[in-house]
């Protein structure tokens, strides 16, 4: 292979034309499949005419990895040993930015080779002298390989292994690789380390430190391959090691200089992410391996203690020194949540309270900074919440403060040292009674020791302290007693109700009530609120309601935003109404959340968010102001739309959500009053405001743009506009409505758009199947126009036909067949509902066929892809298919054919072993089992028809029939059964009530223990292994299908009908099975006749 050819290739790659790169990526596509491509890859990214190039094929190379070489269980290497020797010797000699990219290839080969198939036996023993006789470790001037860039490999090698690697097995032990990675390389690997740290004397770095950046390298690399080794393993060899391991990082971090700043040399950043490494290695070790590691537990102790004390210069530290102090406050939590560490940080509780966990709470500049320069940043940093748009905490976002206020946590809520034990005594705890449990509870914690009574030592401003210098300074300690408040909710909710009423009532509400109170703290207040929602006493509700709503409406002051007090009072507000603290009154709250909806987007997207939870929580509450709230949000919205921009802005999309809560909620609440009250009148007057609005609504988004033109609305909120197009459908009294509504023009529009779109599954919402389900019935009841067939455009327009609205939706129908597993129910249950629901006149009968053609296509195809073995898709995919068979049989069966030679067959076989008593496939709705016995008896027709009444198909089917008919006949009598005891079960459904909710109560005092936990989530990883995985909810399952005119079909009368005219072939031509005929001529003693030779 010419390597100057694929050179040049690569060369082009990177140029600015788009033609060019895209010609040039398609010639090393049709190259890629030659033997030795790979090779000369490899040979460019060694030795490339300059660094672009070298770049671009180690590129190439990562992704032609991933594309090609894929490992599945049992299957053989695809790697020649040749290529891997060469990609080594590449490895150890590339430059950093080509090894930064061409260590990922090999990444994607380790696990294929070596983790999965352990089929690279001389990988571990060549990195080993690689490593060995590397230009540090050897300590010759004249190495060939690079230390850094052997350690670089061993990363990538090591890395697979920080994850469990069988989630079937509840305790893995280390895998072989591991241990033979740890005793080769690893083992060797800490001595050096250890070597180093003491031969560099590991000094404090500062800004004119000339330590070698290699070095540093070297240190972070071995750091990072111990921390993958035992994150979730602990390779034996490196047990012995631990001590002087652990002893090295913590002079490490003893080393580091928190407290000058931002230092931006490269030696010291090294250094920094090397402590940032051993912090978590220190996590590993106490959460994962408390075996070793509690040993180590006081030198760790002493050296996180260091660091925590320099929480106070956080606001002059760039984000990887605060992350350092952070995962220090992380170690200790972990440390005290385990007995000897308990006894260890004890003792240091004062000092952590005061010269650590506070100081990281108080307001700084840098607070400051970003309150006014990037409030979003503030709020997802500081006030997080269950509002979508400020969730957190992230992982992205890792502070100090987060970390003081978890550990605040942990400490407030400790008693005393854990008592450990052996599973005896463990097994004794979790059968203690009810009253142990609460001897145990009455012993005094630390949060009511010491965390209380210290934070009640700060004052809270006031209005008669307002001028006071000292107490405007101490604005900032505050904010950090409030921070603290927040972090105590599981330590409350342990208290006696009045502990909290007092906290709230002294410390927290007052500041609502101080007139020149700094924002910050209101913005912290309303956020404490919210978090401790699940442990607020329900006398405080008007309180709490009132503070919040007054700090939800808070104007912008002159020199300062007040959007976080907002943000962070919407958000408490939604935290209690999740937490079924509802508010003493509704209307004050609706009151103000409508008027700050304004053109003010950001903020309305907050509010929208808000307004959904508000509704869902208290909807039989608001629901008479329900028609005003849409009126107005909809005058709202539509100043935001523009219906040619792509996509719609951000709080349309958020509008058009809260619109789909209020349709949903106010259809889910009508349904629930019908029968119950007088005033239905009413209702239909509301329902029908709220269709007019919702009408116009989307007459602006879609009907804007001419139908004629090439243009189209933008396929945005597909699923929320099918709620509120549902919620119009369903207000329709009557032709004339249908058309004062637009509705044929909606529809139309709303068709087209779900026929080209290809995002459901970023939403999987139901609204769009629902909306199919209605817009049927809706034709069905009053005729739609342009729902079977499309009405050719008038001129100027070309009379070129378009799709029907049933045309559109049956694209979008087999797109979801094909593409969606989730879907695969819903979207089966329309393909019934579109076929044999509309009544379809000799004229249309041809769209009918068209939609038989391509459901039966889209089923199929994705019935080849599970057919190998028997699942819960398997009922919807056959099922859709024999609507289409009945529907057009020749059609059907030739498409079938087409699709797969035999196919008909196929699919006429697995719908006869679903219905056998033997099949795992329940059929247990009436209407599947109609359609079954109307398909068999088809399908038996068209067998006998070809001329072989003896073959092994036709007496499957005739077998199945008598199965499902006599299933049928049972179904028929169950349902009359239950007619039955219906009422009797009613009456007994309070008592079962009562004692579910004591049964659950006793569950709820069950802690799972961690053996217990690994061996259920064994069991779900193998059964997902295994494919037992159920696609789409279980009540899509249950789901009756719609038979629309079949459901006149007499089945008796087609059963005896084709018994009757083909009985010598049914019955004597085939040898059937006694006990199947014994118990049809029970069910159906009129057949006896027909089946004596059988008896």
């Amino acid at each position: 292979m010419d390597v100057t050819q694929i050179a040049q290739l690569l060369n082009q790659t990177l140029s600015p034309d788009g033609n060019v790169v895209r010609t040039s990526t398609e010639a090393l596509d049709r190259l890629s499949s030659l033997p030795h491509f790979p090779f000369a890859l490899l040979s460019v990214a060694a030795g490339g005419q300059n660094q672009g190039q070298r770049i671009a094929a180690s590129t190439y190379l990562k992704n032609f990895a991933r594309r090609n070489i894929e490992f599945n269980d049992g299957s053989s290497s695809k790697v020649s040993k040749e290529f891997k020797a060469q990609l080594m010797r590449t490895l150890l000699q590339a430059e950093p930015s080509v090894l930064k990219v061409l260590v990922e290839a090999f990444r994607i080969i380790v696990v294929g080779e070596f983790v999965k198939q352990n089929s690279w036996p001389e990988l571990v023993p060549e990195l080993r002298s690689a490593i060995q006789s590397s230009n540090v470790i050897s300590g010759g001037a004249n190495c060939e390989w690079s230390t850094v860039n052997t350690l670089t490999i061993l990363h990538a090698l090591v890395r697979p292994f920080q994850y469990f690697l069988n989630p079937r097995v509840a305790k893995e032990p280390v895998p072989p690789q591991l241990e033979l990675i740890g005793k080769e390389i690893l083992a060797p690997l800490l001595t050096v380390f250890h070597h180093l740290v003491e031969k560099c004397g590991i000094q404090a770095v500062t800004a004119n430190s000339t330590k070698e950046v290699e070095t540093e390298k070297i240190l972070l690399l071995i750091c990072k391959c111990l921390y993958f080794a035992v994150r979730s393993y602990m390779p034996s060899a490196v047990i012995p090691l631990l001590p002087s391991f652990c002893h090295g990082l913590v002079s490490i971090l003893g080393s580091l200089s928190l407290g000058n700043g931002d230092t931006l040399e490269e030696e010291y950043l090294l250094r920094l992410k090397t402590g940032k490494r051993a912090l978590l290695i220190f996590c590993s070790l106490t959460t994962r391996h408390r075996k070793y590691s509690d040993k180590l537990m006081p030198d760790v102790i002493n050296c996180v203690l260091k660091i925590v004390k320099c929480s106070s210069n956080v606001s002059k530290l760039d984000f990887l020194s605060e992350r350092i102090i952070s995962l220090a406050f992380n170690v200790v939590s972990h440390v005290l949540e385990t007995g000897p560490g308990w006894r260890l940080v004890s003792p240091h509780f004062s000092f952590l309270l005061e010269s650590a966990i506070l100081p990281a709470l108080v307001l700084n500049e840098k607070d400051i900074l970003e309150w006014e320069e990037d409030a979003e940043e503030y709020i997802r940093k500081n006030l997080p919440s269950e509002l979508e748009e400020i969730s957190g905490w992230r992982d992205d976002l890792f502070t100090a403060r987060k970390s003081a206020i978890n550990l605040l946590g942990v400490i407030s809520m400790s008693k005393g040292p854990p008592v450990g034990g052996s599973n005896n005594s463990s097994s004794a705890s979790s059968k203690r009674k009810k009253s142990e449990k609460n001897k145990k509870t009455n012993q005094c914690s630390i949060g009511e020791l010491l965390v209380l009574p210290y934070l009640s030592k700060f004052p809270i401003p006031s209005d008669a302290t307002a001028s006071d210098p000292r107490i405007l300074r101490d604005c900032g300690s505050y904010f950090g007693v409030l921070m603290a408040y927040g972090g105590l909710q599981d330590f409350l909710r342990e208290q006696k109700p009045s502990c909290t009423t007092t906290l709230i009532h002294a410390r927290v509400l007052p500041l609502y009530s101080v007139s020149s109170c700094p924002p910050y703290l209101v913005a912290a207040a309303s956020w404490v609120l919210g978090e401790l929602a699940s442990c607020l006493p329900e006398e405080m509700s008007a309180d709490i309601y009132a503070s919040l709503l007054k700090a939800l409406a808070m104007p912008d002051k002159e020199d300062t935003s007040c959007y976080p007090v907002r943000v962070a009072a919407a958000g408490s507000i939604a935290g209690l109404l999740e937490n079924e603290y509802l508010p003493p009154q509704w209307l004050p709250l609706l009151q103000v959340v409508i008027s700050r909806i304004s053109n003010e987007d950001e903020e309305n997207v907050i509010l929208f968010q808000l307004l959904n939870s508000v509704v869902e929580a208290g909807i039989e509450n608001i629901v008479i102001h329900i028609p005003h709230i849409i009126s107005s949000l909809v005058d709202t919205i539509s100043k935001s739309i523009h219906p040619s921009r792509e996509p719609w802005p951000h709080v349309v999309v958020r509008g058009f959500e809260a619109l789909a809560v209020m349709a949903q909620s106010w259809e889910t609440f009508m349904l629930e009053e019908v029968g119950q009250n007088d005033s239905s009148e009413k209702q239909a007057s509301s329902q029908a405001a709220i269709a007019r609005a919702l009408s116009a609504l989307l007459q602006q988004a879609w009907l804007t743009v001419p139908l004629e033109a090439e243009a189209s609305p933008p396929p945005s909120c597909i699923d929320h506009s099918s709620t509120l197009l549902r919620s119009i459908i369903l207000s329709v009294t009557g032709s004339n409505v249908i058309i004062e509504l637009k509705l044929s023009e909606l529809l139309l529009v709303w068709a087209d758009l779900i026929s080209d779109w290809h995002a459901w599954e970023e939403s999987e919402d139901m609204s769009v199947f629902d909306c199919i389900k209605e817009v049927v019935s809706l034709h069905s009841k009053y005729g739609l126009e342009n729902f079977i067939v499309r009405q050719i455009p008038h001129a100027p327009a070309p009379p070129v036909p378009q799709r029907s609205i049933i045309e559109a939706i049956s694209a979008f129908v087999s797109e979801a067949i094909l593409q969606y597993p989730s879907a695969t129910w819903r979207a089966c249950s329309c393909v019934h509902l579109l076929l044999h629901v509309p009544t379809y006149s000799y004229e249309t009968e041809g769209v009918k066929q068209s939609l038989a053609v391509v459901f039966s296509r889209a089923a199929f195809s994705r019935f080849r892809g599970v057919r190998s073995k028997p699942c819960s898709l398997w009922k919807p995919l056959l099922l859709a298919i024999a609507s289409c068979y009945l529907s057009c049989p020749d059609v059907v069966e030739a498409i079938l054919e087409k699709e797969e030679d035999g196919g008909f067959a196929t699919w006429a076989s697995a719908l006869a072993f679903a219905c056998t008593c033997s099949s795992e496939i329940v059929l247990s709705a009436k209407s599947e089992m109609k359609l079954m016995v109307m398909t068999l008896v088809k399908m038996i027709e068209r067998l006998l028809g070809v001329g072989n009444p003896n073959g092994g198909l036709l007496r499957d089917c005739f077998t199945s029939l008598l199965e499902a008919f006599i299933r049928l006949k049972e179904l028929d009598e169950e349902m009359e059964d239950e007619q039955n005891v219906e009422e009797s079960e009613d009456d007994d459904e309070e008592e079962e009530e009562g004692i579910q909710d004591d049964d659950e109560e006793s569950e709820s005092e069950y802690e799972e223990t961690e053996e217990e936990f690994l061996e259920r989530y064994a069991q779900a990883a193998s059964a997902l292994e295994n494919g037992i995985v159920e696609e789409g909810d279980a009540e899509d399952q249950d789901l009756e299908i719609e038979l629309g005119n079949l459901e006149e079909v007499d089945q008796q009368r087609i059963v005896a009908s084709l018994i009757g005219r083909y009985h010598h072939a049914l019955v004597r031509g085939q040898s059937l099975s006694s006990q199947l005929v014994s118990n049809f001529i029970n069910a159906f003693p009129d057949y006896t006749s027909f089946f004596r030779q059988s008896i």
